[in-house]
């Protein structure tokens, strides 16, 4: 059986392709999103600091991973990623930043990996890759789904200030904005 909270060693590591070089400074888009919370989110009328990490898929127990999903670099790791969220969200709400995790997985999905991981934060469903495709975030596809590479964006009052790309490990990544957060916000 796999355990999905722990990463194995041997993970590929990615590499910084340039994809998310055009981010810093760019609006947030006028997108509406369904989230777990059963809200409607747009994301580009908070007023204040946003923290929205992008991930390809939270996996769900007794389910396997899809075929050669290990050997993608960067693919491995959403269940660390929003659990490190969880465990840091009152450090990251305490410097005034909303917490939201986004992929393209449908919010029914993402309600059932909620409630498991016991998240404190709303996951946002970008099944149609509005926000994704408004915002020219990195994707891959596999299995005939196309999925967003892991990217973590910062922004203020709807403009992208920060982002974390190539995010590796991904369990590390929320130590990562804090501390930006911290000098920042």
């Amino acid at each position: 059986m796999q355990t999905l909270t722990l990463l194995p060693d041997n993970l590929p590591i990615p590499l910084d392709d340039g994809a998310c070089s055009h981010l810093l400074g760019l609006e947030l888009p006028d997108v509406i999103l369904k989230s777990t919370s059963n809200d409607a989110i747009n994301l580009s009328a908070i007023d204040g600091w946003v923290v929205l990490f992008c991930y390809p898929r939270t996996g769900q127990p007794n389910q396997a991973l899809p075929e050669g999903w290990d050997a993608i670099p960067g693919a491995r790791g959403c269940t660390p990623q929003a659990c490190a969220f969880r465990d840091d969200y009152q450090k990251i709400t305490a410097l005034g930043a909303k917490v939201f995790g986004l992929s393209s997985q449908s919010s029914d999905y993402q309600k059932e990996a909620s409630l498991r991981l016991h998240l404190p934060f709303s996951l946002l469903s970008d099944v149609d890759l509005l926000l994704t495709d408004a915002l020219n975030l990195p994707t891959f596809v596999l299995a005939g789904m196309r999925l967003n590479k892991r990217v973590t964006l910062i922004s203020f009052k709807g403009i992208i200030q920060q982002y974390f790309y190539p995010v590796f490990p991904p369990d590390k990544n929320s130590e990562y904005v804090l501390s930006w957060l911290r000098e920042h916000a």
